[in-house]
């Protein structure tokens, strides 16, 4: 009896490894295929990669000159398409500033309005007080 459980499980393990075994060779035996490069793909593909090196080579000169601000773009002749991203920022960031400028140039405005009008009412008052302080010197 004791034999019978120890052979089963020793059974059990053996075919445990023979599948696992057979797995590893059937993963063994799938091969990726290769995809057929075109000679235009590769010629693609050295013209974006000659350009990136030409780019980076550029963008290290122009740091040494300039400084980090020398590479804010591209030139359009080296690239296959123009990157706008930062012409957009660049122009939010100007439109939102000259927004900003605008409104406060009317809160100014405003302001220096609001003053007048608060003058001319503050001498307002000075005068009727002054008729009323004179009326009443009269009557006396």
């Amino acid at each position: 009896l004791f034999r019978s459980k120890a052979k089963r499980s020793q059974e059990k393990k053996e075919d445990e490894i023979q599948a696992i075994a057979t797995m590893m060779e059937k993963q063994a035996q799938i091969v990726v295929k290769t995809r057929e490069v075109s000679e235009e793909d590769k010629r693609r593909k050295a013209a974006v990669l000659a350009q990136y090196a030409n780019i980076t080579d550029e963008e290290d000169e122009e740091d040494d000159e300039k400084g980090a601000a020398a590479t804010a773009g591209i030139p359009l002749e080296k690239s296959f398409f123009k990157n706008t991203n930062l012409e957009d920022v660049m122009n939010a960031r100007k439109q939102e500033k000259d927004t900003l400028r605008e409104e406060a140039q009317k809160k100014k405005e405003q302001d220096k309005l609001q003053r007048e009008k608060d003058k001319l009412v503050k001498q307002e008052r000075k005068e009727k007080e002054k008729k009323r302080t004179q009326k009443g010197e009269r009557k006396r």
